[in-house]
């Protein structure tokens, strides 16, 4: 667990618009991702996700634009991830103003791109996005926004992308992603004490308990959060606030 706990948006895009489902199905329009990633951004947040939730079904990244605008008003670290295939797709994308790509899909047929991208702008540009589903007791990595079953072993995956120098993992959870019900703790823990990078967790926050749990006892380094924000359950505020009196180590924030 790295010293500061970083505290994430995710922000699932599907053409212009921001959209949100459960266990990355039923997916529905929430509003306009700059005006919320505007929102986030001047309420405190670390970091910004953008994950293009249909990217790998057509092959392209469609956040080029929704990336400029965002960065003529926002500093803080973005990360895009969706349909990247390529290293010429990632300078796109760093060129416009993102600082990290999280590669999924693309990643599990050609490992290869890990280390292309570490090798060429530096492993804490690469995120490994790893979307798992438990089946017959075993977490399995998914692709194509959890649609197909790739049949790796999620910790074997993990470990496998720190070695090809990933530099940080998305660990989303399809089973609890979107409930508000708490994360895969489990899973969490799982993949976070095997790998020395951070891990990110996502899939399931609903209330600064679920925070606390996921940071103190799953080792997450950072918790990315979509629905909990999105639909105001709780505010960037309340989370850091909670994790301050309960002693974590989050990042001081001045505006």
């Amino acid at each position: 667990m790295s010293s500061n706990i970083r505290i994430i948006s995710r922000l699932d895009i599907k053409g212009e618009n921001l959209i949100k489902g459960i266990h990355l199905e039923g997916l529905k329009i929430v509003g306009d991702p700059n005006e919320y990633a505007q929102k986030y951004y001047n309420d405190g947040v670390d970091e910004i996700i953008y994950m293009d939730s249909v990217a790998s079904l057509y092959g392209r990244n469609n956040l080029l634009d929704i990336v400029r605008k965002t960065v003529k008003h926002i500093y803080i670290p973005i990360t895009i991830g969706g349909g990247i295939r390529s290293t010429d797709d990632v300078e796109l994308l760093l060129r416009n103003g993102a600082e990290k790509v999280a590669i999924g899909t693309a990643a599990t047929i050609n490992p290869d791109l890990i280390t292309d991208v570490s090798k060429k702008f530096g492993s804490q540009c690469m995120v490994l996005s790893i979307e798992a589903k438990l089946i017959d007791n075993s977490w399995m990595v998914f692709i194509e926004n959890g649609r197909k079953n790739t049949g790796m072993d999620v910790l074997e995956w993990a470990m496998r992308g720190e070695k090809l120098h990933a530099g940080e993992i998305l660990l989303t959870s399809i089973d609890k992603e979107g409930t508000n019900k708490g994360f895969d703790y489990n899973l969490i823990e799982t993949v976070s004490t095997n790998v020395s990078i951070p891990v990110i967790a996502s899939g399931g926050m609903g209330s600064t308990d679920h925070f606390l749990k996921v940071v103190q006892e799953s080792s997450a380094d950072a918790v990315a959060m979509a629905d909990v924000l999105h639909f105001n359950k709780l505010s960037i505020s309340d989370i850091r606030n909670n994790a301050e009196e309960n002693n974590l180590n989050v990042r001081s924030y001045d505006k």
